[in-house]
């Protein structure tokens, strides 16, 4: 019997809270071309000299407020429990292995073990709903690099995206469906940011991203890999789900680093204008993540929150995201298998 790979691929996490460990982490993780796109000699200068110095103490003070004795960061103990429960409904016939794209297990690493167990064909299930260079790309061109040193090479295979995905959708629906959104007076999809500049860098055309007016908001052939566009996408398909009216809610992105223009608008934006409008408790989807990380448990139930409190707010709640549903893990096997 043919054995077939799977590998899933999230994005990382410190192997421990520590200073040391999340520098490190930092370092791999900013130091990728696809991640920070400026020549490298201008980023090893930016990451090494600046910003791992600076922010590795403050991270790993963050990473210590979510962090588990028993089971670590939330996004490697879901993913383990994911790659546990895919297994299980895939069967004998599939071999299911986890990387992270930094730090561990790593790519190279699980990529060997499927080597070793004689796969005839691998799909590499990179796990981002939304496309964006510096994450799926990045993968992509990771294990692409690994591999092309094999002498044999078996049949490989590379999910580019699912950000429309029906079960996905049903499982965020249904997360937020039961904090009844419409007891809220605005709710809030915030996806991760990404600078301007990669975006506008995905327009093969060149004549379509930030130059045609509302680009992202409708998803067609000339933004069809742009991650705005995809995220949009993934909103607009939940609140059709929950039947909410397109003023109920508002598709903004958190994460910014550095002064450079990224995707607009900002989420801390969006959290002073709905408080200026009178809003007093905010419904919060993060649907660029199908694991609850330090984005959604810290950076939008704690700071956000402490934000919005400050402006006069007061209540955030996060809706929480994939994590191990078992329609999520439906989902799963459906990319695994789909052609």
């Amino acid at each position: 019997m043919k054995k077939k790979g799977v590998l899933l691929v999230n994005l990382g996490t410190p192997d421990s809270p520590s200073t040391s460990d999340v520098r490190k982490y930092l370092d791999e993780f900013l130091m990728d071309g696809r991640v920070i796109d400026i020549p490298p000699v201008q980023r090893a200068m930016l990451v090494k000299g600046i910003i791992v110095p600076f922010r590795g103490p403050k991270s790993a003070k963050l990473y210590k407020e979510i962090w588990s004795d028993t089971t670590g960061s939330p996004l490697m103990h879901y993913s383990i429990i994911q790659r546990d429960l895919l297994q299980k409904r895939l069967g004998d016939e599939y071999h299911v292995e986890l990387a992270m794209r930094y730090q561990n297990p790593s790519i190279e690493s699980a990529l060997n073990k499927l080597k070793l167990a004689k796969a005839d064909s691998i799909r590499i299930v990179s796990l981002f709903p939304q496309y964006a260079s510096a994450t799926t790309g990045s993968v992509m061109e990771k294990v692409m690099q690994i591999v092309s040193k094999w002498q044999t090479i078996p049949d490989i295979s590379f999910i580019n995206s699912f950000h429309g995905d029906e079960k996905m959708i049903a499982v965020f629906a249904k997360n937020g469906a039961k904090y009844k959104p419409e007891e809220y007076d605005h709710i809030l999809f915030s996806f991760h940011g990404l600078p301007q500049r990669q975006l506008v860098k995905g327009d093969d055309s060149g004549k379509h991203c930030l130059k045609v007016d509302d680009c992202c908001k409708v998803l067609n052939d000339n933004n069809k890999f742009c991650y705005s566009a995809q995220c949009y996408n993934t909103a607009y398909l939940i609140a059709e789900k929950l039947g909410l009216p397109k003023d109920k809610f508002t598709v903004c992105f958190q994460s910014r680093l550095g002064k450079d223009p990224w995707a607009q608008p900002y989420t801390s934006r969006v959290l002073e204008d709905q408080a200026k409008k009178g809003a007093k408790r905010l419904l919060v989807f993060c649907p660029a993540f199908v694991a609850d990380c330090i984005e959604t448990v810290h950076e939008v139930s704690v700071e956000y929150a402490e934000e919005f409190h400050a402006l006069g707010g007061e209540h955030v709640q996060l809706v929480e995201s994939l994590n191990d549903d078992p329609l999520w893990i439906e989902s799963l096997e459906g990319l695994v298998k789909s052609a």
